[in-house]
């Protein structure tokens, strides 16, 4: 099978995006199949790879989007050669919404089958940005590309994303979550020496991972920067870390982590804690449970699905707070032996193997449903 890819973010951005591609390519290359990527190129003075797991990695020209400095956007230019030349079977669209989206459009004109992944909630995105009209204006948008002639499925990865989807009018929905590698975020990852850095011997370590940016709701934590008895660790990076390292000012700020350090970052939290309410998904949670760490999240969202009270609690957000933030903590911490075991047990049948399995038997399935429309 031949598999053209076209992202809206890869590397060497780090987010839940690129996540998820560079394990497509990995399955892609142990099963025997071919791939290429069409993606962003990189910010000025980043490394551009040109290929990863024998997939090779077009790049299109990259501009920025006003107010949101975190999020480079692809201009769509020369997708239809890219794949008249590489010939797929299926094209993969990543989180689409502008080079992926046109990509939707272009592959129909080819007569190519696509399979569409949910990922990014660009209204969201303009709700928390105030740009009503764009918030408007994005879901149309979707349903366009989404509802193109040869736009097969679209895969969402939580129930309310399936929701949203279905309610905007957004046809062919089938789930499609994500997996989590069990072998690097693994409890046995935890460094006692980074724990007691970090005040674990007379403190409860309360962790954040993931981008710093408006929507991601990090400022929310800062009952949990002021009570002395918990340390709140900060694991990423984004444009909003300096106002952020303003308003938690007793926080540790660790900056972007990757590999076996978040690896063992993860496994040295006490708590882990998502604040933010547009996640479709939330990759974080999963790397969290899989390393044993009981979660608390804001209950919007792709965390809805990822959390039970034996894994961790789902808070209210009600004016921009998350209510009962500081006492869960301490509940949750006392009760952490419990929920260790089972948040690891939740995500066990969650290998990016398995996940990928289902993906290519979605691929297939938008092969023979274009097939069938002859």
């Amino acid at each position: 099978m031949r598999i053209a890819i076209i992202a809206e973010s890869f590397l060497p951005a780090v987010n839940g995006v690129t996540n998820s591609v560079l394990r497509v390519l990995e399955h892609t290359q142990r099963c025997g199949h071919e791939a290429m990527v069409i993606a962003p190129g990189a910010r000025d003075g980043e490394e551009e790879i040109r290929s990863y797991c024998g997939a090779s990695i077009y790049r299109v020209p990259t501009v920025m989007v006003p107010l949101i400095n975190s999020l480079p956007i692809g201009i769509p230019l020369g997708l239809r050669e890219l794949l008249q030349a590489f010939r797929p079977d299926v094209v993969h669209l990543a989180s689409p919404y502008a080079l992926a989206a046109r990509g939707a459009f272009v592959a129909r004109n080819l007569g190519l089958p696509c399979v569409a992944v949910f990922q990014t909630d660009i209204a969201g995105f303009s709700h928390r940005y105030h740009l009503r009209c764009l918030e408007r204006t994005s879901w149309a948008w979707t349903r366009a590309f989404h509802n193109a002639a040869t736009l097969t499925l679209t895969l969402a990865p939580s129930r309310s994303a399936a929701a949203a989807l279905n309610v905007h009018g957004i046809e062919r929905v089938k789930p499609w979550g994500r997996g989590v590698d069990l072998e690097l975020f693994h409890p046995d990852r935890r460094d006692e020496k980074l724990a007691r850095n970090w005040g674990a011997d007379n403190r409860i370590v309360v962790g954040y991972v993931g981008r710093l940016a408006a929507e991601k709701g990090v400022h929310r934590l800062v009952d949990l920067a002021c009570d002395n008895n918990i340390q709140l660790v900060i694991v990423g990076d984004g444009p909003e870390r300096k106002n952020l390292e303003k308003q938690l000012p007793c926080a540790i700020f660790t900056g972007g982590l990757t590999g076996l350090d978040l690896a063992r970052a993860y496994a040295s939290f006490d708590v882990f804690v998502h604040p933010g309410e547009f996640e479709t998904f939330c990759q974080t949670i999963q790397e969290a449970k899989a390393s044993g760490i009981p979660v608390i999240s804001v209950a919007e969202g792709g965390p809805r699905d990822l959390i039970d009270n034996r894994s961790g609690v789902l808070l209210p957000l009600i004016h921009d707070s998350l209510v009962g933030l500081s006492q869960s903590v301490y509940e949750v911490f006392e009760n952490r032996e419990d929920l260790s075991k089972t948040a690891r047990q939740s995500v066990e049948d969650k290998s990016w193997a398995r996940v990928c399995d289902q993906l290519f038997r979605y691929y297939q399935e938008a092969m023979i449903t274009l097939d069938n429309r002859g």
